[in-house]
């Protein structure tokens, strides 16, 4: 008797097994996310759709997919659905402001970031090993001229390590994570940093990103350092601080003509935020004279995440502000800055087969301050904020608890004591 009930009881766990495992079969997707505005510049989509995961790739954008073709199903009317946030411009390691990404970064829909120049190619296994690989954010480097990396101005203006062919050497041998060069915070007189960068460039077939001061006595100036040391495809970063690039004439308040050039040229102006690089007059001076940056980014890192809160939806957020379409926008944070370090074909998109990187966004309405640099505000009447963030197929960040059920609806919690 007792071995006919056994029998029994292991037939129809074997039913119902195979009839999980044919549930599992049905629904082909891992995550599906249903009826936002899809916002993904770089295949022309603007509508409201479904996105669906599957593997951790985008596996289909359409509308009206089943939601039983979906182990999870998040709702996101009312919410905006983009590839995920690109920062062409953190500090993650090396410089005394780093702060780990993952604490930053993904709360604020930025699936990937680049850190700029934390690392030389004295350093950057250190940061691979520390940094890099135990982050769930994705993360690229621009690799600092200086052997040292970006550990003050001894290191940082040291001639000495700015070695052109070890950092291209390093380069090669990291092609999936390096994606360019850095130079920063040269206090010395003289082209060599930026020389030398370039040099390394070209040797490593990488752009340069240049974080440069026009200060009196440098025997630089904006025009030639743009016109005649930088390359087409090279990045200016801090594009709105004046001791940068003086982007605004003085007497007229127009944009200078040698910026048009090098724009013209094929230079790429960052936006690089930070605790230092964005200001109210600069930024809606060049906005006013039909003059954007190229990119948006933060400059991330300890001084600017709690004053400016410098993260990529504030960032955004500003640019709309002083009249910056929110397509143009979203196109300047996932799109441009994955074309600016040839990373397109991975990033940037919501294209099938790419990385589920996905941001949800909220467009808030209302009074928000935005600070700037120099502790000025301004009172803007839209703020973008992060709703979820999905990395890599999986909800890392869920603010507005997208993705779970209400508790009460959600089935027999286990058993508390």
């Amino acid at each position: 008797m007792a071995a006919n009930l056994l029998y029994v009881f292991w037939m129809r766990l074997t039913f119902l097994a195979g009839g999980f495992a044919a549930l599992l079969a049905a629904q082909p997707y891992d995550l599906l996310i249903k009826g936002g505005r899809v916002l993904d510049p770089a295949n022309h989509v603007d509508r409201v759709t479904d996105v669906a995961i599957a593997q951790k790739k985008i596996a289909r954008v359409a509308d009206d997919i089943p939601a039983a073709d979906a182990r999870k199903v998040l709702n996101a009317h009312g919410l905006l659905v983009t590839p995920g946030l690109i920062d062409l411009h953190a500090h993650v390691f090396g410089y005394e402001g780093s702060i780990f990404p993952d604490d930053s970064a993904l709360p604020a829909c930025t699936t990937t970031i680049v850190d700029a120049g934390g690392a030389g190619w004295r350093t950057f296994d250190e940061f691979k090993a520390k940094v890099i690989d135990r982050s769930r954010t994705r993360i690229y480097a621009f690799l600092n001229i200086v052997g040292h990396g970006m550990v003050g101005p001894t290191f940082e203006s040291d001639t000495g390590d700015m070695d052109s062919a070890k950092t291209a050497e390093k380069v090669q041998q990291h092609r999936g994570l390096i994606v360019g060069i850095k130079t920063a915070h040269f206090g010395r007189s003289g082209w060599t940093a930026i020389d030398r960068s370039v040099a390394a460039g070209k040797l490593a077939g990488v752009p340069v990103m240049v974080d440069d001061k026009i200060t009196t006595g440098s025997g630089r100036t904006s025009a030639e350092k743009l016109i005649e040391h930088m390359r087409p495809g090279d990045i200016h970063t801090h594009v709105f601080n004046d001791r940068q690039l003086e982007v605004i004439d003085r007497y007229t308040g127009k944009v200078q003509p040698w910026i048009w050039e090098a724009r013209k040229k094929g230079v790429l102006f960052d936006l690089g935020h930070g605790a230092g690089s964005f200001l109210w007059p600069v930024a809606s001076k060049a906005i006013e004279d039909g003059f954007f940056p190229d990119t948006i980014s933060t400059d991330l890192h300890s001084s600017s995440i709690m004053i400016q809160q410098a993260d990529m939806t504030n960032c955004i957020s500003k640019m709309m502000h002083l009249g910056m379409k929110l397509e143009d926008a979203i196109a300047r944070s996932t799109i441009a800055p994955a074309k600016a370090i040839r990373r397109q074909e991975e990033i940037g998109t919501l294209g099938v087969g790419r990385a589920a990187d996905i941001a949800v966004l909220q467009l808030q309405n209302g009074v928000f301050a935005f600070k700037d640099a120099w502790g000025k505000k301004a009172l803007a009447q839209r703020r973008l904020d992060c709703a979820l963030t999905v990395r890599d197929g999986a909800v890392v960040h869920d603010a507005l608890g997208l993705a779970y059920p209400e508790w009460r609806k959600a089935g027999n919690y286990e058993v508390l004591p």
